[in-house]
């Protein structure tokens, strides 16, 4: 690992510690601040509330919920600060990490809601459901002898009884095509791998795609396993997707950054009025330093991708493709309390080699910021993004970009609505591509469990009329198309089927993203360059 990787190390494990202390202490102050004397030894800027809680206390005509008033306040209080200082409860900051610590505990599989029933699509290798013979296509009816098929349980709740601790057992009940009764598993959850790399395969000869979908404790050591992978099969050039990524773990961002620029290359600085500026640089160790690479983002691309988007444009390193990034270039630091609840609390800003600010303005239009956009045509039209002067910045080989509030590409695709007309908004809003596909899976799953690449997919679809089973499946759910209007949709709606269906193979994401990509304009664009 290299140095740079060490000095992050080092250091988060220093900071954990600071916080964890700072953050215990500073529960156990609150908590125990009741005494009119305690009081007055924090005199300073939040006297009033604390005379204000001190009041309540002591004088309120009926008993206090502390525990409740407690939890309601603390959210209000943080909300007024930033749109990114948060309270975690117990549960959601188990849920929190848990999503980006790189496992949990589970049974093992992924799975559909189509309509009212879950239907099993893949079945992680190796995991507790195949051990116990769970397999792609079974539709999830009990568990623990409680009834969640055709009672409109909702996703999460369903996770909720799946889950659970290593070592313990769950009961579930499958329907199994061809199989009469219900067939019953009792399932030894364990811990499940959860990977942050959605699918790597090569585009073309020369061309390798990456999809990060978020920055876990294991996004580096997957991107290396990957880029190793694609660098062997003849990648020349990387396109690095990294739309809808939301961020997660600062140090998997500069980790990834370092493996593409040059020795005292800045990748970013983050400063707070608390917090004096520091600076990361590259260490030059980078294994990929002469990698062409052209990094993807859209308006969901925030905090760690704008991160590696910032690097890798202001260091002239790689061109970015796509939308305005979301905006989010504030540092949260966890502090976790004695109940196992914590807050997220903003500290520091982060900013890009030129010293642009991530970070949008949080004014009272920032939640809307992105129906805004689409308001203005910002989504359609690259001469529609806003910019300011004043936040003009110049990258080392005479670039100018703009700070004020995420990363504007170099490369502009606007939204693409080709395809999208009545009827596919209207084919959307049922789901019909969906539990079209799942309906083609069960029809013909023999087949689909034997395809083992996208050339035996493709030839699967040659052989199979989708286009008449679907018009005939949405006429039974009272869609009938014109002419006209499947005409202007048909190509995005088959498309659709097809990945949907390929998801329903061994081949899962490795056959659902390249058949989207097919599509796929900004892609298109990417490799165009």
């Amino acid at each position: 690992m290299s140095k740079l990787s060490d000095k992050i190390r080092t250091h988060s494990w220093a900071l954990v510690i600071i916080i964890f202390l700072l953050g215990a202490l500073s529960f156990k102050i609150f908590s125990e601040l009741r005494t009119a004397k305690e009081l007055k030894l924090t005199a300073g800027k939040w006297d009033k509330l604390l005379l204000v809680l001190s009041q309540v206390d002591g004088n309120y005509v009926d008993p206090v919920n502390y525990g409740k008033v407690t939890e309601d306040a603390i959210p209000y209080v943080l909300q007024k600060l930033d749109p990114h200082s948060v309270y975690l409860t117990p549960q959601e900051l188990t849920n929190a990490d848990e999503q980006l610590q790189g496992n949990f505990d589970g049974i093992g599989v992924q799975f559909n809601v189509p309509n009212d029933t879950a239907v099993v699509i893949n079945v992680i290798p190796g995991g507790p459901s195949e051990r116990a013979g769970i397999l792609s296509g079974d539709r999830l009816v009990k568990v623990n002898g409680e009834n969640v098929a055709g009672v409109k349980m909702n996703q999460d709740s369903l996770v909720r009884r799946l889950r659970g601790k290593s070592g313990t057992k769950v009961n579930v009940e499958v329907k199994r095509v061809g199989v009469k009764d219900l067939v019953s598993f009792d399932i030894r959850r364990d811990k499940i791998p959860v990977k942050s790399i959605d699918v790597s395969f090569m585009i073309n000869d020369t061309t390798g795609y990456i999809k990060l979908s978020k920055f876990t404790r294991t996004s580096y050591k997957e991107f290396m396993e990957a880029l190793a992978d694609l660098k062997n099969q003849g990648m020349k050039s990387l396109l690095f997707d990294l739309r809808g990524n939301t961020g997660g773990y600062f140090d998997q961002a500069l980790l990834l950054s370092n493996e593409f620029l040059n020795k005292g290359d800045l990748i970013v600085y983050m400063q707070g009025r608390h917090r004096p500026r520091q600076d990361f640089y590259a260490d030059n160790n980078g294994k990929y330093r002469d990698l062409s690479i052209k990094v993807i983002i859209d308006e969901g691309s925030a905090s760690s991708s704008e991160i590696f988007a910032g690097a890798i444009q202001d260091n002239d390193r790689g061109v970015i493709v796509g939308r305005r990034s979301f905006g989010k270039g504030l540092v949260q630091e966890p502090i976790y309390f004695s109940d196992n609840s914590g807050i997220r609390l903003t500290v520091a800003r982060f900013y890009t080699p030129t010293g642009r600010s991530i970070q949008k303005p949080y004014d009272e239009n920032y939640r809307e910021d992105i129906i805004e956009r689409y308001r203005h045509g910002e989504m359609l039209n690259k001469d529609s993004i806003k910019t300011n002067d004043s936040l003009k910045y110049t990258t080392p080989k005479g670039k100018i970009v703009y700070g004020g509030g995420g990363i504007t590409p170099d490369i502009f695709v606007p939204i693409d609505t080709t395809g999208v007309g009545p009827l596919f908004i209207k084919v959307s809003n049922q789901g019909l591509t969906f539990r079209f596909s799942a309906k083609m899976a069960d029809d013909y799953r023999p087949d689909l469990n034997k395809i083992t690449n996208l050339k035996e997919l493709n030839k699967f679809f040659s052989q199979v009329d989708f286009e008449q089973r679907f018009l005939q499946f949405a006429s039974l759910n009272g869609i009938i198309a014109t002419k006209q209007e499947w005409e202007e949709s048909k190509d995005l709606i088959i498309n659709h089927i097809r990945a949907f269906v390929g998801r329903y193979t061994p081949l899962d994401d490795n056959a659902f993203y390249p058949i989207l990509l097919e599509k796929d304009n900004t892609v298109l664009t990417a490799i165009g360059l």
